[in-house]
Parts: C-alpha cells; sequence; structure tokens
C-alpha cells in the first residue's frame, strides 16, 4: 500500500437511545476501537450489516461528528472539525434547489472567496470532467438523479479536496444509471488521484470500484476482515460482470458477511487470486480552519 494518507485510531462512538421495552434511555455503541489506515491515492471500499457503523465512521472522517474515543489523523494532522481538505458525498444528492448546476458546483469556491473568474474557469473543468456540459444554467429539479449525483461529485471535487467520502451516492438511481456513474466515477478516480472512503451495502459495487474491501462487523462496529482486490485496471463494470475471479471475489465477501468465525489470515489468503444543512456547515465551517 502507498504512504498513508488517512490514520484512524481507535474510533470509538455511542449514542443514548430510548428503549422500547424499558422506554429509558439506553447506550448504544455504533464504533468501538475502530482502527485502520488509508493509502493515499487508495480507492477504499466499505461494506458490512446495517447499523453496523459505516455512516457514522464518514461522519466521524468528514469532521461532522466528533467521536467518543479516538483519532483521525489525515496528512499528520489530527481532524478537529469540518475542512477543505475532504469532500463529502451522499446518497440524497444534497444539491441546493435554489441554485444552477454552476453555481451548485461553485458553493464550496465563493465560500473560499475564489476570484469570480477564476471560479468560472473551475467550475467549467468539473462540469465537462462529470459529463455535464451545456447543462450548466439548469437546476436541480430539471435534472435526472444520476445527473445530481453528477453535480454533486463536481461539487466536491471543485474545491480540491484530498479526500473524497462517499456514503452510498449511488443507492437512489436505476441499475442502468448505477452502472453508468461507477463506471464515471473510476474515470474520475483515475484522473484525478483523490483518496476515495467509498461505503456501499451492494458487495459487487464495492469490489468493482476499490482497491481493498473493509468488512465491518455488526454493533459495536468494527473490522471483521480487509480484502485486498487483485484485479487489473482499468475496470469497468460490464467487463467485471463476466470476470470468474470477480463473481469469486464478490461471493468470498458475502461469505464472510454471513460468516464471523474466519481469521483475517485466511481470508487475506483466499483472496488472492446527508441533508444540504450538514453539506453547507462542512464547506462553511471548513473555511474558517
Amino acid at each position: 500500500m502507498s504512504e498513508s494518507k488517512i490514520e484512524l485510531k481507535g474510533l470509538s462512538q455511542s449514542y443514548y437511545v430510548r428503549s422500547k421495552e424499558t422506554h429509558k434511555a439506553e447506550e448504544f455503541v455504533a464504533l468501538k476501537d475502530f482502527s485502520l489506515s488509508v493509502g493515499d491515492g487508495e480507492f477504499l471500499s466499505i461494506v458490512g450489516p446495517s447499523g453496523c457503523g459505516k455512516s457514522t465512521l464518514l461522519d466521524i472522517v468528514s469532521g461532522l461528528t466528533k467521536p467518543k474515543d479516538g483519532e483521525i489523523i489525515i496528512d499528520g494532522h489530527k481532524v478537529t472539525g469540518p475542512a477543505l481538505d475532504r469532500g463529502f458525498i451522499m446518497q440524497g444528492y444534497a444539491l441546493f434547489p435554489w441554485r444552477t448546476v454552476r453555481r451548485n458546483v461553485e458553493y464550496g469556491l465563493e465560500v473560499k472567496r475564489v476570484p469570480k473568474k477564476r471560479r468560472r474557469e473551475i467550475s467549467d473543468q468539473f462540469i465537462e470532467l462529470v459529463g455535464l456540459k451545456d447543462f450548466e444554467d439548469r437546476y436541480p429539479n430539471e435534472l435526472s438523479g444520476g445527473m445530481r449525483q453528477r453535480v454533486a461529485i463536481a461539487r466536491s471535487l471543485a474545491y480540491d479536496p484530498q479526500v473524497l467520502l462517499m456514503d452510498e451516492p449511488f443507492a437512489a438511481v436505476d441499475a442502468q444509471t448505477r452502472e453508468t456513474l461507477q463506471d464515471e466515477l473510476l474515470r474520475i478516480w483515475q484522473a484525478t488521484k483523490k483518496t476515495v472512503v467509498f461505503v456501499t451495502h451492494s458487495i459487487e459495487e464495492a469490489v468493482l470500484l476499490a482497491d481493498r474491501v473493509v468488512i465491518m462487523s455488526a454493533s459495536p462496529g468494527g473490522i471483521k476482515q480487509i480484502l485486498p482486490i487483485q484485479l487489473p485496471r482499468p475496470r469497468t463494470a460490464s467487463d467485471m460482470r463476466l470476470s470468474a475471479d470477480f463473481s469469486w471475489i464478490s461471493n468470498r465477501i458475502w461469505k464472510l458477511l454471513q460468516n464471523s468465525s474466519e481469521t483475517l489470515e485466511e481470508s487475506a489468503e483466499a483472496a488472492s487470486p446527508a441533508s444540504i444543512k450538514d453539506v453547507a456547515s462542512q464547506i462553511s465551517e471548513s473555511a474558517q480552519l
């Protein structure tokens, strides 16, 4: 693995929820002693059962939530809150409905007080990168779901974060659009070499995109296994569907999710063949840091 970009050290997080039986507040442990290194330029996918803390983990890395214990180090600096070295892309797009495509993409640049002419140049670059040239003046309600997610990706890339955090970004679109967006994301990642941490419920999506897949255990969330994905790049969704190795690795991860008895060494050896408010808060707060 390349030089470490992100270090997660002993992260723990818990919440108090009301018990249905006693109607009293009880502690729910979402993450417990979670430690992980992510390489510079690595594409890391995370899968796991519902409620295992995947989204909580991304909230913590983004700086939107503070962990109960542990720390996050990015490029040697401790994370204390949101900052422009991280872009956060959510399932629900979180676009500003009153802004055009261009003005959504330029939002982070406005917060950074980039001059208007330069904002225009940068937004043109990333709108074209995500395949939305000639849609600059459309509003979100005039776009398909897949196009809205492209805008969200362009907005996160435009202010040049070092890390992209992606929480189920393609879950709300149809299967054909999802495959197109997967291919687009791979193309953009190859072009930009950003470090990506990608949360998904889809095992096949995780394998298609990633250099490594982290399989999380059920609550309290922790790492059950980490599998290197040694499939050749560049990859496309259509090519991978025809790959026996891709199918074998995907099935391997499915079995790991069903079976908690295997060890990390066994699995590694076998694998060798948010809301608008949250996004606005993240970008605005980070500009002050």
